[in-house]
């Protein structure tokens, strides 16, 4: 029973970390170009901000590699650095509130970054504790749950701020995002972590020779060019709902929920289908899927259009993300779980880091459509880099047999 309540603990904990973070990624992704164009900024220098926002995503893993090493307080390994994360981002966003991005540029981007730096160290540690405390048979649960809880964030969060965005209302928006963020750090406070860790998961240097995998080697390059197509389309179908098809504010934030109710979709069956199917079939499929329905978004010709093809960039959204994780997850050695998980993410968030620039660029001279064109290209360009891995992983377990 306690043992039960115990799961039942850090299973809510994991999906209301994940909610909080959900929230915030759908200000990032889809409305901070938004609200920042409503200061008039170019696309380029949006980018650009953009780009320099996700240098503490790109600096995750050494997050990760302190919490695998060291008990914060002597507290635990992972749940101090939870509640510091979520402090530190909800303080972040309580002053954005009142900070002008044009007369109090420095300040407003330093902010940005803290918010940042908070919601990596939570996302990298709370990672880490879910590899640490989650049985193989448990993670496809648990990445649903994480999925399908940042999913379930994204539809409301974007209805509510595409409402009040459209009526002027930033400050009251970030507020809400810092509130989401201290209500969480009472869960996290009552979630029990062993403060010594046993010895097959402690860390040791022998750890990083999993780093030498062939397979690993190949993996973290698929985790640089998908989410460098897939966040910088997504970061860009909101302006482009708005700027090219003329849709309002406010609808663009009900498009946002469309394209949040097919990720949780896209995450409740990724995990059963990656079962049924395996994880390279699985894999294989989000990628085509999700080149088609990218180059689908450049075809939109009317508004009626848009909400299927937003909904099913939802559904391959959430599909490729979940199938990923868990393959991120039965990479990950359990002696520096934090660490290689993190390095895995950070590897994408260096994709998004150089997407978000390049997106910003192409729209402002090539357009919005021709950029999608692009990026569905280059989701293809993975497909024989997962057949590489696949290949190498099987002839590493042969060898290994």
């Amino acid at each position: 029973m306690v043992k039960s309540t115990e799961r039942l603990k850090r299973l809510s904990l994991f999906g209301a970390v994940y909610f909080v973070e959900g929230a915030v990624l759908t200000y990032f992704s889809a409305f901070n170009v938004i609200y920042l164009r409503s200061y008039n900024l170019s696309f380029s220098l949006i980018g650009i901000v953009g780009g320099i926002t996700l240098i503490p995503f790109v600096l995750k893993i050494f997050i990760g590699l302190l919490s695998d090493r060291v008990s914060l307080f002597k507290a635990g390994y992972r749940k101090p650095y939870i509640i510091f994360g979520l402090v530190l981002q909800s303080l972040s966003f309580l002053l954005i509130a009142v900070v002008s991005p044009v007369d109090q540029f420095p300040i407003f981007l330093t902010l940005m970054i803290l918010a940042a730096l908070g919601m990596s160290t939570y996302d990298t540690t709370t990672d880490g504790l879910s590899i640490d405390t989650t049985p193989e048979e448990d993670r496809g649960l648990v990445q649903g749950i994480m999925v399908g809880g940042r999913a379930l964030s994204a539809v409301i969060a974007a209805a509510v701020i595409g409402l009040l965005s459209e009526r002027g209302q930033w400050p009251l928006v970030f507020s809400i995002i810092a509130a989401l963020g201290l209500l969480t750090i009472g869960l996290a406070a009552i979630v029990k972590e062993k403060k010594e860790r046993p010895p097959e998961m402690q860390f040791s240097r022998q750890a990083f020779r999993s780093f030498l995998d062939w397979s690993f080697v190949l993996f973290p390059i698929l985790g640089l060019l998908y989410p460098l197509a897939l966040y910088s389309t997504n970061g860009m179908v909101g302006v482009f709902l708005n700027e090219e098809m003329g849709i309002p504010l406010g609808q663009v934030g009900l498009f946002t929920s469309v394209f949040g109710i097919g990720t949780i979709f896209g995450g409740v069956v990724g995990g059963p289908l990656m079962r049924r199917v395996g994880e390279r079939n699985s894999i294989l499929a989000a990628t085509v899927l999700t080149a088609l329905v990218t180059f689908g978004l450049a075809l939109i010709p009317s508004a009626g259009i848009a909400w299927g093809i937003v909904f099913l960039f939802g559904i391959a959204f959430g599909y490729y993300e979940t199938v990923y994780f868990a393959m991120g997850m039965d990479f990950s050695d359990p002696r520096i779980a934090a660490f290689m998980f993190a390095f895995i993410m950070a590897v994408g968030n260096i994709g998004i880091g150089v997407g978000q620039p390049l997106a910003g660029v192409m729209v402002d001279r090539i357009g919005f459509r021709s950029m999608f064109m692009v990026f569905a290209a280059v989701n293809l360009l993975a497909l024989p880099i997962i057949y590489g891995i696949f290949r190498l992983r099987k002839a590493s377990q042969t060898k290994a047999v």
